[in-house]
């Protein structure tokens, strides 16, 4: 016998991968260049050179083991004081090596939040849609634990907090928040984390225990005209930061990011969770080569223009269209309201013009699509014209 719920999943990819998938195939028959793939969000601009330049230094000047050899399980030492060393540079905080935990990628980190503070099969984690829809796979299936969400606040996507109330529970383990947010592009305002912390530090006092802020953040430094990003953990001390250097960098395929761990009351237990998460989910250690990228470019960013340029494009034109859209302050991804109810229809139907684009429902919100701008200008400019068409069979 196989784990059913496991099987299940092998079986049934993500919906942004089955469209992918659907795009390589369609791309097989008609040329590449013929399909106007929105659905994965995959960076296009290069690393920054600073990235090529560590990468040819430290391949060039240290010992084969020392750079593909084991580390400790957390990360090199000196890796992780640089990554520390950075955060207190840039928010003012007094952050160690020893309250981060390397990982591999944002996914392991948050895989890693949610096992180590489950105990028990009631524990619950709450998530704000439109969320990014693995959050149910490792809360249900990776730690067997409950998730909860809360609806859509679809006229700005900030937090709808009469109906996150609702949902707090004695259970309630963890708040899991994502911003700049994928799919939405929206960035929490102050005004939000501060009344969101309100609540936590409330319940957490109701409930007897801590309710962690799990915030998982690989967009935070992609955002768009100067638009301020708050650091969570500078509002809510039981915050966990989740990061990734995929799209900071442009390294997706690298799988490097980190967990950091508050310094509270509790640190050294929670500390050791982290790390017993890691071991239980097969974590070795995050890729040796890639903790001394991450270390030496920790205070750099890719080149964000040509994501400007692809958002406004994209914003500016479908809205003179019709569409309804929230305007995303970061990340790049456009999540406008689909022209029908039936956002898997909707979808389907756009198909015909070779435009993939992902159903809201997958992320929480129905009747809403993501359309990933990660892509090349030009190919914006060509799809605007099949974007109308589309409408216009809508009207």
């Amino acid at each position: 016998m196989l784990n059913p719920s496991v099987l299940a999943l092998g079986k049934k990819r993500s919906t942004i991968r089955e469209i992918f998938e659907y795009g390589n195939r369609r791309a097989a028959q008609v040329g590449r260049e013929n399909i106007f793939d929105f659905s994965i969000g995959n960076p296009n601009v290069p690393p920054p050179q600073a990235v090529q330049d560590a990468l040819l230094d430290i391949l060039h000047a240290q010992q084969p083991t020392a750079v593909h050899g084991y580390t400790s399980a957390q990360g090199a030492p000196a890796n992780r004081k640089a990554i520390a060393d950075n955060l207190n540079a840039r928010f003012g905080t007094h952050y160690s090596a020893d309250q981060l935990y390397l990982t591999v990628g944002a996914a392991a980190s948050v895989s890693i939040c949610f096992k180590a503070l489950t105990a028990t099969p009631e524990d619950e984690f709450i998530v704000f849609a439109p969320y990014f829809p693995e959050y149910l796979v490792f809360i249900e299936h990776g730690a067997g634990a409950k998730c909860v969400v809360v609806p859509p606040q679809i006229s700005d996507f900030q937090i709808d907090f009469a109906a996150l109330e609702a949902r707090f529970s004695p259970h309630t383990k963890g708040v899991v928040i994502n911003s700049p947010n994928n799919p939405c592009g929206v960035v929490y305002s102050v005004e939000t984390l501060s009344r969101l912390a309100q609540m936590l530090t409330q319940k957490s006092e109701e409930y007897g225990h801590p309710i962690y802020l799990i915030s998982d953040e690989p967009y935070r430094e992609i955002v768009y005209d100067g638009q301020p990003v708050p650091f969570a953990a500078q509002t809510y001390p039981h915050t966990l930061v989740c990061y990734s250097y995929s799209k900071s960098l442009s390294l997706p395929g690298e799988r490097i990011g980190y967990v950091l761990v508050p310094d509270v009351a509790e640190f050294s237990d929670l500390y050791a969770a982290v790390c017993g998460a890691g071991r239980v989910l097969g974590y070795v250690n995050a890729p040796s080569l890639f903790q001394q990228v991450a270390a030496r470019c920790a205070g750099c960013t890719a080149d964000l223009s040509i994501y400007a340029e692809n958002r406004r494009l994209l914003y500016d034109g479908l809205t003179s269209m019709g569409y309804a859209c929230v305007k995303p302050d970061g990340a790049f991804y456009l999540f406008p309201r689909t022209l029908e109810p039936n956002d898997y229809a909707f979808c389907e139907r756009a198909k015909k013009y070779d435009l993939l684009l992902v159903p809201g429902t997958d992320f929480g919100a129905p009747g809403h699509m993501r359309i990933s701008y990660c892509v090349q200008t030009e190919t914006i400019q060509r799809a605007l014209p099949l974007f109308q068409k589309l409408a216009e069979e809508y009207r």
